[in-house]
Protein backbone atom coordinates (compact mmCIF):
# COMPACT_ATOMS: atom_id res chain seq x y z
CA UNK A 1 0.00 0.00 0.00
CA UNK A 2 1.20 3.58 -0.75
CA UNK A 3 0.14 6.77 0.95
CA UNK A 4 1.10 9.84 0.73
CA UNK A 5 -1.61 12.31 1.21
CA UNK A 6 -4.57 11.45 2.85
CA UNK A 7 -7.76 10.79 0.98
CA UNK A 8 -11.08 9.00 1.62
CA UNK A 9 -10.74 5.17 1.76
CA UNK A 10 -12.82 4.59 -0.76
CA UNK A 11 -10.21 6.13 -3.19
CA UNK A 12 -7.40 4.56 -1.50
CA UNK A 13 -8.61 1.12 -1.58
CA UNK A 14 -9.10 2.07 -5.88
CA UNK A 15 -5.23 3.06 -5.80
CA UNK A 16 -4.40 -0.21 -3.85
CA UNK A 17 -6.61 -2.34 -6.14
CA UNK A 18 -4.91 -0.83 -9.44
CA UNK A 19 -1.14 -1.27 -7.74
CA UNK A 20 -2.30 -5.31 -6.71
CA UNK A 21 -3.86 -5.78 -9.68
CA UNK A 22 -1.16 -4.16 -11.89
CA UNK A 23 1.84 -6.85 -10.22
CA UNK A 24 -0.41 -9.91 -10.42
CA UNK A 25 -1.41 -9.44 -14.18
CA UNK A 26 0.71 -7.50 -16.18
CA UNK A 27 -1.95 -5.43 -17.19
CA UNK A 28 -4.17 -2.26 -15.75
CA UNK A 29 -8.21 -3.27 -14.42
CA UNK A 30 -10.78 -2.61 -16.33
CA UNK A 31 -13.72 -0.39 -14.33
CA UNK A 32 -15.95 -2.59 -14.17
CA UNK A 33 -13.08 -5.14 -12.40
CA UNK A 34 -12.41 -1.97 -10.33
CA UNK A 35 -15.98 -1.89 -9.35
CA UNK A 36 -16.70 -5.26 -8.74
CA UNK A 37 -13.39 -5.79 -6.41
CA UNK A 38 -14.08 -2.59 -4.40
CA UNK A 39 -17.88 -3.61 -3.78
CA UNK A 40 -18.57 -0.03 -5.39
CA UNK A 41 -22.31 0.71 -5.85
CA UNK A 42 -21.54 1.99 -9.90
CA UNK A 43 -19.29 2.42 -12.68
CA UNK A 44 -19.74 6.00 -12.41
CA UNK A 45 -18.35 6.23 -8.65
CA UNK A 46 -14.85 4.45 -9.71
CA UNK A 47 -14.85 7.00 -12.74
CA UNK A 48 -15.56 9.82 -10.25
CA UNK A 49 -13.21 8.52 -7.60
CA UNK A 50 -10.56 7.43 -10.81
CA UNK A 51 -11.20 11.51 -12.11
CA UNK A 52 -9.34 12.32 -8.98
CA UNK A 53 -6.56 10.24 -8.71
CA UNK A 54 -6.09 11.40 -11.92
CA UNK A 55 -6.20 15.35 -10.26
CA UNK A 56 -3.73 14.45 -7.86
CA UNK A 57 -1.18 12.73 -10.13
CA UNK A 58 -1.20 9.32 -8.89
CA UNK A 59 -2.74 8.09 -12.16
CA UNK A 60 -3.11 8.74 -16.14
CA UNK A 61 -6.29 7.21 -18.08
CA UNK A 62 -6.78 6.99 -21.51
CA UNK A 63 -11.19 6.91 -21.06
CA UNK A 64 -11.30 5.60 -24.48
CA UNK A 65 -9.50 2.60 -23.68
CA UNK A 66 -11.00 -0.31 -21.53
CA UNK A 67 -7.65 -0.89 -19.90
CA UNK A 68 -6.27 2.43 -20.10
CA UNK A 69 -4.86 3.69 -16.71
CA UNK A 70 -1.67 4.18 -15.92
CA UNK A 71 -0.03 4.44 -12.20
CA UNK A 72 2.39 7.12 -12.16
CA UNK A 73 5.52 7.90 -9.55
CA UNK A 74 6.36 11.50 -7.78
CA UNK A 75 8.12 12.44 -11.30
CA UNK A 76 5.09 12.27 -12.72
CA UNK A 77 6.20 9.05 -15.23
CA UNK A 78 4.74 5.72 -15.57
CA UNK A 79 5.61 2.94 -12.97
CA UNK A 80 6.27 -0.27 -14.76
CA UNK A 81 4.45 -2.83 -13.28
CA UNK A 82 6.62 -5.66 -14.00
CA UNK A 83 8.38 -7.72 -11.27
CA UNK A 84 11.80 -7.23 -10.86
CA UNK A 85 14.62 -10.31 -10.19
CA UNK A 86 17.93 -9.75 -8.54
CA UNK A 87 21.31 -9.91 -10.69
CA UNK A 88 23.11 -12.16 -7.54
CA UNK A 89 26.40 -12.25 -9.68
CA UNK A 90 28.06 -13.51 -12.78
CA UNK A 91 27.99 -17.05 -14.59
CA UNK A 92 30.54 -18.65 -16.79
CA UNK A 93 29.47 -19.13 -20.60
CA UNK A 94 33.43 -20.13 -21.37
CA UNK A 95 36.05 -21.60 -18.83
CA UNK A 96 34.51 -22.04 -15.91
CA UNK A 97 35.05 -19.34 -13.16
CA UNK A 98 34.52 -19.43 -9.17
CA UNK A 99 30.93 -18.77 -8.54
CA UNK A 100 28.66 -15.77 -7.48
CA UNK A 101 28.10 -16.07 -3.39
CA UNK A 102 24.68 -15.32 -2.56
CA UNK A 103 24.39 -14.73 0.55
CA UNK A 104 26.45 -11.66 0.09
CA UNK A 105 24.54 -10.84 -2.27
CA UNK A 106 21.36 -11.20 -0.27
CA UNK A 107 23.14 -9.10 2.56
CA UNK A 108 23.44 -6.52 0.71
CA UNK A 109 21.44 -3.54 0.58
CA UNK A 110 22.37 -2.44 -3.27
CA UNK A 111 21.81 -5.01 -6.03
CA UNK A 112 21.34 -4.35 -9.46
CA UNK A 113 17.97 -5.63 -10.75
CA UNK A 114 16.25 -6.60 -13.99
CA UNK A 115 12.29 -6.95 -15.21
CA UNK A 116 10.67 -9.70 -16.24
CA UNK A 117 7.42 -10.50 -18.03
CA UNK A 118 5.00 -11.27 -15.07
CA UNK A 119 3.55 -14.72 -16.68
CA UNK A 120 6.91 -15.83 -16.11
CA UNK A 121 7.74 -15.66 -12.57
CA UNK A 122 3.66 -16.47 -12.62
CA UNK A 123 5.02 -20.11 -14.40
CA UNK A 124 8.63 -20.61 -12.14
CA UNK A 125 7.88 -18.73 -8.81
CA UNK A 126 11.09 -17.93 -7.73
CA UNK A 127 13.68 -16.58 -9.70
CA UNK A 128 17.30 -14.96 -9.80
CA UNK A 129 19.34 -13.60 -12.72
CA UNK A 130 23.32 -14.08 -13.75
CA UNK A 131 25.28 -11.78 -15.85
CA UNK A 132 27.09 -13.59 -18.54
CA UNK A 133 30.66 -13.72 -19.07
CA UNK A 134 32.15 -15.14 -22.24
CA UNK A 135 30.60 -16.77 -25.64
CA UNK A 136 30.67 -20.06 -25.33
CA UNK A 137 26.23 -19.90 -25.63
CA UNK A 138 26.83 -17.20 -28.64
CA UNK A 139 24.96 -20.28 -31.25
CA UNK A 140 22.15 -20.24 -28.40
CA UNK A 141 21.87 -16.32 -28.62
CA UNK A 142 23.36 -15.79 -25.36
CA UNK A 143 26.22 -13.42 -25.62
CA UNK A 144 28.60 -11.72 -23.40
CA UNK A 145 27.09 -9.41 -21.12
CA UNK A 146 23.56 -10.52 -21.40
CA UNK A 147 20.91 -11.61 -18.25
CA UNK A 148 20.35 -14.88 -18.09
CA UNK A 149 17.10 -15.53 -15.71
CA UNK A 150 17.36 -18.55 -13.78
CA UNK A 151 14.53 -20.84 -11.40
CA UNK A 152 16.67 -22.57 -9.11
CA UNK A 153 16.89 -26.30 -9.66
CA UNK A 154 18.96 -28.92 -8.41
CA UNK A 155 17.88 -31.64 -10.87
CA UNK A 156 17.99 -31.54 -14.88
CA UNK A 157 17.28 -33.49 -18.13
CA UNK A 158 19.40 -33.84 -21.08
CA UNK A 159 19.26 -30.58 -23.03
CA UNK A 160 18.27 -28.21 -20.56
CA UNK A 161 20.68 -25.09 -19.71
CA UNK A 162 21.92 -25.25 -16.59
CA UNK A 163 24.26 -23.02 -14.16
CA UNK A 164 26.51 -26.26 -13.01
CA UNK A 165 28.28 -26.12 -9.99
CA UNK A 166 31.85 -27.98 -10.34
CA UNK A 167 32.42 -29.03 -6.51
CA UNK A 168 36.10 -30.18 -7.06
CA UNK A 169 36.63 -27.44 -8.99
CA UNK A 170 34.43 -24.66 -6.59
CA UNK A 171 33.55 -23.23 -10.26
CA UNK A 172 30.87 -22.53 -12.38
CA UNK A 173 29.47 -22.27 -15.60
CA UNK A 174 26.46 -22.17 -17.77
CA UNK A 175 26.19 -24.79 -20.06
CA UNK A 176 23.45 -27.65 -21.33
CA UNK A 177 23.54 -30.61 -19.65
CA UNK A 178 23.73 -33.75 -20.46
CA UNK A 179 24.09 -37.07 -18.27
CA UNK A 180 26.13 -40.16 -19.84
CA UNK A 181 26.61 -42.75 -17.78
CA UNK A 182 29.11 -42.30 -14.86
CA UNK A 183 30.10 -38.57 -16.38
CA UNK A 184 28.48 -35.89 -17.51
CA UNK A 185 28.88 -33.64 -20.22
CA UNK A 186 28.31 -29.96 -20.17
CA UNK A 187 28.10 -28.92 -23.47
CA UNK A 188 28.50 -25.26 -25.03
CA UNK A 189 26.88 -23.72 -27.62
CA UNK A 190 29.78 -22.54 -29.71
CA UNK A 191 31.24 -24.78 -32.39
CA UNK A 192 35.02 -23.51 -31.69
CA UNK A 193 34.62 -24.48 -28.27
CA UNK A 194 35.23 -28.37 -26.46
CA UNK A 195 32.65 -29.29 -24.10
CA UNK A 196 33.77 -30.35 -20.24
CA UNK A 197 33.38 -33.40 -18.97
CA UNK A 198 33.60 -34.50 -15.55
CA UNK A 199 32.44 -37.51 -13.47
CA UNK A 200 28.30 -36.97 -12.50
CA UNK A 201 29.67 -36.84 -8.66
CA UNK A 202 31.59 -33.63 -9.24
CA UNK A 203 28.53 -31.90 -10.62
CA UNK A 204 25.69 -30.29 -8.85
CA UNK A 205 22.69 -28.47 -10.65
CA UNK A 206 21.99 -24.65 -9.16
CA UNK A 207 19.74 -24.09 -11.62
CA UNK A 208 17.75 -23.99 -15.30
CA UNK A 209 18.02 -21.25 -17.39
CA UNK A 210 14.56 -19.89 -18.39
CA UNK A 211 14.51 -16.69 -20.17
CA UNK A 212 17.43 -14.58 -22.23
CA UNK A 213 17.91 -10.08 -21.74
CA UNK A 214 20.04 -9.77 -24.22
CA UNK A 215 22.09 -6.98 -24.71
CA UNK A 216 21.48 -4.47 -28.03
CA UNK A 217 23.76 -1.64 -27.58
Amino acid sequence: MVISRKMPPRRQRILDFLQEFYLENGIPPTVRDIQKACEISSTSVVDYNLDRLVEIGYIRRRPDVARGIEILDGGGQPVSNAPRVQIVGAIAAGTPIPAWSTETSESSQEFDTVEVAPELQHQHGKLFALKVNGTSMIDALIDDGDVVIIKPSDTASNGDMVVAWLKDEEEATLKRFYREGSRVRLQPANSTMNPIYCSADNVEVHGKVVSVIRQLD
